[in-house]
């Protein structure tokens, strides 16, 4: 990830540090000019560069200042110093970055720009000017080179100089701070030079940098106070004296003497190499493999023999330099070491083979050894002289640094990492050296996962870090180091007393460098000579000398740099591609890692990585040089040709380049032939225009960019003070003011008229919903087409009055009072029955109203039950009865009770009348009970085995009522069942208006406006709106059909692309962030149904609102659960359902899904291409023609009839089934590509049919919880695997026999060939695979077989068992997709091809029988999560000794241990899904369903993405 220093820059307090005069002198000269600043360790260079980043920084507001520095720990130092010193953003990058998030324009422009400064290796910078995300004119104001002195050759610091800033025009003329120009450039060195030729080396690294050597000459004298130059001082040892008879250390004879005895055609890479050529035929791979053999023989550089050699030699230096002690020791401990990294169950070194393993610690076996004695007097006694004389001086040193009342520290360089190791052990030894010094090691260090050296084993010796070690050194828990060059430059080290040069530096960088190192006051720099060999202290002296006089030549400045175009390289065929659009470069340097790159992206299958295959020309061996006795070769002097091979994967006339032999080198020839390849790559478009893979950046993501756009959709609906979903019934500018009239027909109802300011779409009859009404059950309901009629005003008034009337009788306190503004009027018919009983009624109680002779709470439709009753003979038909209270619940009379109340009875009543302690008690009374507790009557009844003409919930008793103190609404049974039906009635119509407007709008003149009303209500409907129906499923079923066609598409669209490329780009299209982004512009949101229906909080909606949102709010706010609370203690409130990615996603998805579902895979891509998804739509039919653009083979394997005997399908066009069959690793001559783009089509055919199965089962009704989990019971990888090792077809032939008894027979010779058996490939390691897969399945497929014909529960731990290779269930999916290809799209034909193999069958059963298939693991998790308190399961892993176990933790106590014999990554699923079963039946687990874990993972799943928990996901 990208370290930034901007987080909290103003709290930052940089730390003041005084510019010393040589440092304002070289900072004032670089400011305008170039230069190279040549100073001292410690004297100050890093400030200058901080105070001239500083400057740009102040000055240059557009460009960034770029500090580069040659390895990850001095980016990391330096980066902490800028930042630091600097209040600006401050951005690191470095190697140790993760490489593939670099590849991202857009990621590169956004730290561009919100960056001053950038901190980061070379080859960063340099990666990212050759993909064009940098531009050095543009966005480079200041380049800083820390270490210049680098500069040279092929390092990338000549390699920016050379390729970007070179082309740049001159900063002569400029116009604005902001031209396209050669940035400034800052050297910061204290070594300009390598060779002991100072004017050439400083010509070099001037010309490179384009820029002066520069040093203090103004303010020398202050430079010196500041740069503490260590005394120098040599140290002369004897030369070492050994017998004739060789080294004296008995254990590096015993390693000697076995290393001779070493035979080359033993090592296991050799055998495996002979054994491997033996079974080719001739071809290309053989040829490779011959020469990899004859290489092998005659440099005999094998992992194994070099290794040894390796050691031995290292063993004999050890020696030389420190003893035959140290020896002796270093043998022993590398032995022990090797013996424990090569142990077939050790893992120390996971990069050695099994096979190597074995053959070394054989090896190691045979080697003697003999412990080092632990007598100190010995281990002086076997010193040399040159570690005597060492330790005399470091004694000498410590001492005078003591005498001084100072601390000592020191620095020992040594050339060799294993003289590091065994000195350090000296130095703890000997008794002198003991109690001095607390010693530590610097050994450098490798981030690469490479195969490296056999004595790598021993950088395990060094227990602490080298951050740890320079930490003790720092604070004093250290004093002496023991290092490699690790620590002659960049590390930020301790100031040392004493720095000692074990071996003679190799040159004046190192002899300048590691003195450096030496800085504090009354310091020594020691350098130590043996006796005989030439002392080179002079000459470096006389040197550094001749570099301080140039850089304080005042006449050099006016020397004119030289521009010598002559290529560095001394190549003169020097050749470089640039894409015009981007600026992006490919040069021959950067051609083979470049080339490399894009093989190792495309998908392998699970086998090792791809790789480009070089072949030189001629060869290195003539063919067959393995085999001759005479192994003689003639030298070669060239010139050399090259032809590199590319992956299968990709088309036959991209996957062979070949370049002639005329180039002067082999490296030259495979570079050449690199770029010739990866330039026809871009032509071919599988680059993008940054000369990348496709996969790093076919499409950025999208989810900020989203989740922007809908902050700006709320913040809009904010400003607007209007709702973010439509409103139907809003009336827009210009439209006509009328009333349209309709009519609404409930079964069992009198028809309502019904009045609309728009006039209604015409409904068919299945689109109208059922209504269950407690006690009548299902009832039908209808709304009458536009009727011609024209609404007077007087029925408009009419309407208004009645509308009024029937909606506040039961909602009317939550109405406005006397407003008749409603969108939506209703008037009964001239035929209802009743109504002229009612009317007199009515017309009664107006009549008192008008005259002011009504008593308390009664209004012109309510009146006193007892004078209604008086006057009109107590009527049995009142539909509503209130307390005395107009407010007071709704109630129904059942009847009058004219009975006297017995003394209990009457009691009760009084106390229930307890405000009225006089009540006198008069008959008749009421009897009334609650009305029906269902409101919403779009939900059907809850228990379907009941009789629907019962009231679903369990009704309150009846109780009295006295009539004096009751209130009676003057309505019909009539209108009391349309003012409770009425909600539910409009919450139907307007969402079946939002979808007539998103027909009209979204998706008018498409062919999916067709799309039946209920599928596309179900779509846009969300899952918080609480409907019934919502999209859920249909976004299921929308997801798998959206994936089937964009893979469709994408095939047939890009012919030339591998299965990586179109599964980057299918993910892209199908993205939730794609999909959403999309739904945003096309304004999907404002048809979202997300509003909640509450009938018990339902008010009419009002023509002056323009949408129902605040009503939703209150809503929301009298049902929200107690949540946190605001500062006052009030409860906050919840607001409407936010819109989100993953909401906008679905609606998308189940739109295509209802699509599919009323019209097919047609109409879903009408659909799709509604919303573009950034692909190119066509109909299946179409881009299954174009998938039939290939060429059919001339030859064809034998084995395809056998195929299609298994299969049961005759292929028409067998080229897809070869290419279906053909294993990346094939080296056949065939043009086809190999399977993994077929097995990417066949895996979304797979996937297409067994959720369309799901999403249709007969009387199931999946959940998406429940689809999910089955589908990945049965397309997981384990299952296809055991298909494919289950297919087979028997070979009938015959054998004759012969015996003395019956002569000549002829003997049935039956044969089974499997599936398995007919891939086509060329690689011995997938060929053990299948082999031991197959022996696997012998064993455990009968059981597996029983398990899925009869089991109750899906044998999950059992298939895993299998250990099955992915490239085993690949075949059966690219053979799926070969026979979707060959049979023109037809699933039907896949799904035959399904049921031969019985995979079909499998999942028929899977939803016929209802077999269990939640994983055992998902299901212990659910147990544990469902105890109170809940339990906490761990599983604990372990290998030991070729087995592998696992421990079932309950609560931290150990349940039980399953162990079984490790053989690869997968035994490791397969001991824990054993161990999971066995947990649960001793816990005795029962009754956990599919519902729970979907239940388990929506509760533990925070954010917008939902997941399964932990149901494993399989490929």
């Amino acid at each position: 990830m990208l370290a930034s220093g901007n987080d909290d820059i103003g709290a930052r307090t940089p730390p003041i540090v005084h510019t010393r005069a040589y440092q304002q002198e070289l900072l004032d000269e670089s400011l305008h000019r170039n230069l190279v600043i040549a100073l001292d360790t410690g004297s100050g260079k890093t400030h200058i560069s901080v105070l001239r980043m500083k400057h740009e920084a102040e000055h240059n507001s557009q460009k960034v200042s770029w500090f580069i520095a040659p390895t990850v720990a001095l980016v990391e130092q330096q980066f902490e110093v800028i930042k630091t010193a600097i209040p600006v953003s401050v951005g690191l990058v470095s190697g140790a970055s993760e490489p593939n998030q670099w590849k991202d324009a857009s990621l590169w422009r956004r730290i561009l720009a919100t960056h001053r400064i950038m901190v980061t290796t070379p080859q960063v910078l340099l990666d990212a000017l050759h993909h064009a995300y940098v531009d050095m004119g543009s966005d480079i104001g200041l380049l800083v080179f820390d270490e210049a002195h680098h500069a040279t050759g092929k390092h990338p610091y000549n390699m920016i100089m050379k390729n970007f800033y070179s082309a740049l025009p001159p900063r002569t003329n400029l116009t604005s701070s902001n031209d396209r120009v050669r940035p400034m450039v800052l050297g910061l060195t204290a070594s300009p030079i390598y060779g002991g030729n100072v004017d050439v080396a400083f010509r070099e690294l001037e010309k490179n940098l384009d820029s002066t050597i520069r040093s203090s000459r103004v303010n020398r004298e202050e430079l010196a106070q500041h740069v503490h130059r260590p005394e120098f001082k040599h140290v002369l040892y004897a030369s070492p004296i050994h017998a004739w008879d060789g080294l004296p250390s008995a254990n590096y004879q015993a390693l000697k003497a076995v290393v001779d005895a070493m035979n080359i055609n033993e090592d296991p890479y050799v055998v495996s190499l002979r054994s491997r050529l033996a079974r080719l035929q001739p071809g290309d791979d053989r040829r490779r493999l011959d020469q990899q053999l004859s290489r092998a023989l005659d440099k005999q550089d094998t992992f194994s023999h070099k290794g040894m050699r390796d050691f031995a030699r290292a063993a004999e230096d050890v020696c030389r330099e420190l003893g035959p002690w140290a020896a002796d020791w270093y043998v022993a401990m590398v032995v022990g070491r090797a013996k424990t990294a090569a142990n077939p169950y050790n893992n120390i070194m996971s990069a050695w083979q099994e096979r190597e393993k074995r053959y070394l610690l054989k090896i190691l076996s045979r080697i003697r050894i003999t412990t080092p004695s632990a007598n100190p007097d010995d281990i002086v006694n076997r010193i040399t002289p040159k570690v005597r004389a060492l330790v005399d001086s470091l004694i000498v040193e410590e001492a005078q640094f003591r005498s001084r009342d100072e601390d000592y520290s020191g620095l020992v360089f040594v050339t060799r990492r294993d003289t590091v190791l065994a000195l350090a052990e000296l130095l703890r030894r000997i008794p002198e050296t003991t109690q001095l010094f607390r010693l530590g090691c610097l050994l450098g260090s490798s981030s690469s996962f490479k195969r490296h050296s056999f004595l790598d084993i021993t950088r395990n010796l060094i227990e602490d870090s080298q951050a740890d070690i320079l930490r003790d050194f720092k604070i004093g828990d250290k004093n002496l180091i023991v290092s490699t060059s690790v620590a002659e430059e960049g590390i930020d080290i301790q100031a040392c007393g004493s720095v000692v040069r074990f071996d003679p530096p190799p040159n004046v960088v190192a002899w300048a460098q590691s003195r450096g190192r030496a800085r504090r006051k009354r310091s020594s720099f020691i350098i130590m000579f043996e006796e005989s060999s030439p002392q080179k202290v002079k000459e470096w002296e006389e040197t550094e000398r001749q570099m301080m006089a140039a850089y304080n030549d005042p006449s050099r400045d006016a020397m004119a740099l030289v521009q010598d175009e002559e290529d560095f390289n001394d190549e003169g065929d020097y050749v470089e591609f640039e894409v015009a659009s981007t600026g992006a470069l490919l040069t021959l340097h950067s051609a083979i890692p470049h080339l490399n790159h894009f093989c190792a992206v495309i998908p392998s299958g699970g086998q090792n990585s791809h790789v480009p295959l070089y072949e030189l020309d001629p060869p290195d061996y003539f063919e067959g040089w393995h085999s001759n006795p005479v192994r003689e070769r003639t030298p070669y002097q060239g010139p050399w040709g090259a032809t590199v091979r590319l992956p299968r994967a990709l088309p036959k006339h991209l996957r062979q380049f070949t370049t002639p032999r005329i180039h002067s080198t082999k490296r030259k020839a495979e570079q050449h032939v690199a770029f010739l390849a990866y330039c026809e790559l871009y032509k071919a478009g599988l680059l993008d225009q940054h000369l990348l893979p496709l996969s790093t950046a076919i499409e950025p993501d999208k989810k900020e960019e989203v989740e922007a756009m809908l902050a700006e959709v709320a913040k809009r609906a904010s400003t607007a003070r209007v709702s973010i979903q439509i409103d139907p019934f809003a009336l827009s500018p210009g439209d006509v003011v009328a009333w349209f009239s309709h009519e609404l027909t409930v079964e069992g109802l009198p028809t309502l008229r019904m009045f609309t300011r728009r006039p209604l779409p015409t409904f068919a009859q299945g689109d109208f919903p059922k209504l269950y009404v407690p006690k009548r059950g299902e009832v039908t309901m209808s709304i009458s087409p536009t009727q011609l009629i024209p609404v007077t005003e007087e029925e408009e008034s009419r309407a208004r009055r009645y509308t009024y009337r029937l909606f506040s009788m039961l909602y009317g306190s939550r109405m406005e009072r006397d407003n008749m503004d409603f969108p939506y009027l209703f008037l009964p018919t001239t035929d209802w029955p009743d109504e002229t009983v009612w009317e007199e009624r009515r017309q009664w109680q107006e009549e008192r109203y008008s005259r002011g002779v009504t008593v308390q709470g009664e209004g012109r439709h309510i009146s006193n039950a007892a004078i209604l009753g008086e006057h009109f003979s107590y009527p049995c038909d009142l539909a509503i009865v209130r307390g005395a209270n107009k407010f007071d619940k709704p109630l129904r009379l059942t009847s009058w009770r004219y009975d006297p109340l017995s003394a209990e009875e009457e009691e009760r009543f009084r106390e229930q009348y307890d405000m009225v302690p006089d009540m006198e008690i008069t008959y008749p009374l009421m009897v009334v009970a609650s009305l029906p507790k269902r409101r919403n009557f779009l939900i059907p009844f809850m228990d379907e085995k009941t009789d629907r003409r019962q009231s679903a919930t369990q009704e309150d008793s009846p109780f009295l009522l006295h009539p004096r103190y009751a209130l009676v609404e003057l309505a019909s049974q009539n209108e009391l069942q349309y003012a409770l039906t009425l909600p539910s009635i409009l919450r139907w119509l307007t969402n079946a208006l939002v979808v007539n407007h998103l027909r009209a709008n979204l998706l008018a003149e498409t062919p999916v406006s067709n799309v039946q009303l209920p599928l596309l209500l179900t779509a846009i409907t969300a899952p918080i709106s609480q409907e019934l129906y919502h999209y859920q499923r249909l976004e299921t079923l929308g997801d798998t059909v959206l994936k089937f066609l964009s893979s469709n598409q994408l095939y047939a669209e890009f012919p030339l692309w591998h299965e990586g490329y179109l599964s980057r780009k299918k993910d892209h299209a199908v993205a939730n962030s794609n999909l959403a982004k999309e739904a945003v512009q096309k304004g999907l949101y404002k048809w979202i149904i997300r509003d909640r229906f509450v009938p018990r909080k339902w008010k009419p909606h009002y023509a002056t609102l323009k949408t129902p949102a605040d009503d939703v709010v209150e809503e929301q706010e009298a049902e929200a659960p107690v949540g946190p609370k605001d500062r006052k203690g009030k409860k906050k409130k919840k607001s409407a359902e936010e819109l989100s990615t993953k909401m906008l996603a679905d609606v998308v998805e189940s739109l295509i899904g209802a699509a599919y579902e009323h019209g097919g895979f047609d109409l879903a891509i009408e659909c799709a291409r509604r919303f573009g998804l950034g692909l190119s739509w066509k109909t299946l039919s179409e881009r299954i023609q174009e998938m039939h653009k290939v060429e059919d083979l001339d030859e064809l394997p034998e084995q395809l009839g056998l195929v299609e005997q298994m299969l049961n399908y005759q292929f028409k066009r067998r080229t897809f089934l070869v290419q279906a069959l053909t294993h990346a690793s094939y080296q056949g001559d065939s043009a086809v590509m190999s399977l993994e783009r077929l097995e990417f089509l066949g895996d979304c055919a797979l996937d297409m049919i067994v959720t369309d199965y799901l999403y249709h089962a007969p009387g199931k009704n999946y959940s998406p919880g429940y689809m999910h989990i089955k589908k990945e019971a049965a397309v997981n990888s384990h299952i296809l695997a055991y298909i494919c090792l289950n297919a087979s077809v028997a070979v009938e032939s015959v054998m004759p026999t012969w015996s003395p008894e019956t002569g000549l027979e002829i003997a049935d010779d039956t044969q089974r060939v499997h599936l398995w058996q007919c891939l086509l490939h060329s690689s011995h390691r997938l060929l053990e695979d299948q082999n031991l897969t197959f022996a696997r399945f012998q064993k455990h497929g009968p059981a597996i077989a029983r398990a899925l014909a009869e089991d109750s529960i899906y044998p999950w731990a059992a298939l895993t068992s299998l250990q099955a290779p992915k490239f085993i269930s690949d075949m059966v999916e690219s053979i799926l997709g070969a026979v979707y290809v060959d049979s023109m799209g037809s699933l039907d034909a896949v799904r035959g091809v399904m049921r031969s193999l019985g995979l079909m069958q499998i999942v028929e059963r899977v939803v016929v029988e209802d077999v269990d298939v939640l994983h055992p693991v998902s299901r212990l998790e659910i147990w544990a999560a469902q105890q109170d308190p809940q339990r906490h399961v761990e599983y604990k892993i372990a290998k030991e000794k070729g087995q592998i176990k696992c421990v079932v933790l309950i609560d931290e106590e150990k349940l039980l241990e399953v162990s079984a014999s490790y053989r690869s990554r997968v035994s490791e699923d397969e001991v824990r899904f054993t161990a999971a079963e066995r947990a649960m039946k001793k816990l005795k687990v029962e009754d956990i369903s599919v519902e729970d874990a979907y239940t388990v993972a929506e509760n533990a799943v925070e954010g917008e993405d939902e997941g399964w928990g932990d149901v494993p996901a399989y490929e």
